[in-house]
């Protein structure tokens, strides 16, 4: 671990340990030339470091909103170091799920969108990510997603490496790499099945999005946790999509192109899944609310739940209809819910509406 204060390269001090991945350690830290926040990461002890510094090279030239990118590269003492965006916030996980048990469809279709459009400026740049998951994805803002960007792009050469080896044990699922079990619910079939020396293409991070977006929008693993998933991807037995997507007239006119978004991202042959751009544009062609998110608690609902009001600190209370909240779960008294509000008279209208835990 190293020490709050202790200076690298003459400019990044380091500020705290703020996590750990399956191969490096990650530390905010200040560039102290230009006053800013930056994370520092390096590899955990014993984790090879022959393509760390050429991964970096080439994720710096990927450069878009939707990325957080790679600013600085050096090693001190034979250890590299690499230098990347910081970004206020949380992972994919933690913004989303660590709060509520899925996202809405309108909430959903946004972040598809965000997440598409960095993978495609990555593909220009010919750098597979290979390890897309919720933990490499950091958000601020929460439910309004202000930002979202993915990250580790610099460690996708890397990464690599440790799948190869995997790979070469005969058996990726004996592995005992948190690398390689992280990626597993996300992991392509043909990234998972291949042979050693085999390196699946681009396509994979495609899977990876649609596996990662039914998560999102049901709360389920498409093919199960951990080392579950390669049972049921080698069966082809993947989770089915929970009725409330579609029974619910209020959300299916957006859950249904949505569902064939996933479905065609999580296509068995990699020739079958669109690219990255074609999912771009796939996504710019749905219609679906942005306007900003609340918290609130849920109060003096009637009729059984068939309408009521949210409470907001300081605001007005906001009228909803039980029909406006997505998911099997009701918004009960002191629910607490996350809701996007449109005008209305005498107060203004919640929808989307969703529970949180």
């Amino acid at each position: 671990m190293i020490d709050p204060g202790t200076i690298f390269a003459g400019r990044y001090e380091v500020c705290a340990h703020i996590g750990q991945g399956g191969m490096q350690d990650v530390y905010r830290a200040t560039d102290l030339r230009i006053d800013q926040d930056v994370v520092l990461k390096t590899p955990l002890a014993g984790q090879q470091h022959r393509r760390f510094r050429a991964s970096a090279q080439i994720a710096a030239h990927v450069n878009h909103h939707n990325i957080a990118k790679t600013y600085d590269y050096f090693k001190e003492e034979g250890i590299p170091y690499l230098i990347e965006e910081f970004v206020d916030g949380e992972t994919l996980d933690e913004a989303l799920l660590g709060k509520a048990y899925y996202i809405d469809p309108h909430l959903g279709a946004r972040l598809f969108q965000y997440l598409a459009k960095g993978v495609a400026a990555s593909h220009h740049a010919n750098v597979v990510h290979r390890d897309l998951k919720p933990s490499n994805i950091m958000v601020s803002g929460g439910f309004n997603l202000y930002s979202v960007k993915i990250t580790d792009f610099g460690i996708a050469t890397f990464t690599e490496e440790v799948f190869e080896e995997a790979a070469n044990a005969g058996d990726l699922t004996r592995s005992t790499s948190g690398t390689v079990k992280g990626a597993l619910p996300y992991m392509a079939p043909e990234m998972m099945f291949r042979s050693p020396g085999e390196h699946p293409g681009a396509a994979i991070d495609i899977w990876a999005l649609g596996a990662l977006m039914f998560r999102m929008l049901t709360g389920e693993y498409p093919f199960g946790a951990g080392f579950e998933a390669p049972a049921n991807i080698k069966l082809k037995r993947r989770a089915t999509w929970p009725a409330f997507m579609t029974t619910s007239l209020q959300f299916s006119p957006l859950s249904q192109p949505l569902q064939e978004l996933v479905e065609k991202c999580l296509g068995w042959d990699p020739c079958d899944r669109p690219t990255a751009d074609h999912l771009v544009k796939l996504c710019e062609e749905l219609c679906y609310f942005n306007a900003p998110r609340d918290v609130g608690r849920v109060a003096n609902t009637k009729y059984s739940g068939a309408f009521g009001f949210i409470e907001l600190r300081g605001k007005p209370n906001v009228f909803f209809n039980s029909d406006s909240v997505y998911g099997d779960r009701k918004a009960t008294n002191d629910t607490q819910v996350s809701f996007s509000s449109c005008p209305g008279a005498p107060q203004y209208r919640a929808h989307p509406v969703i529970v949180l835990k």
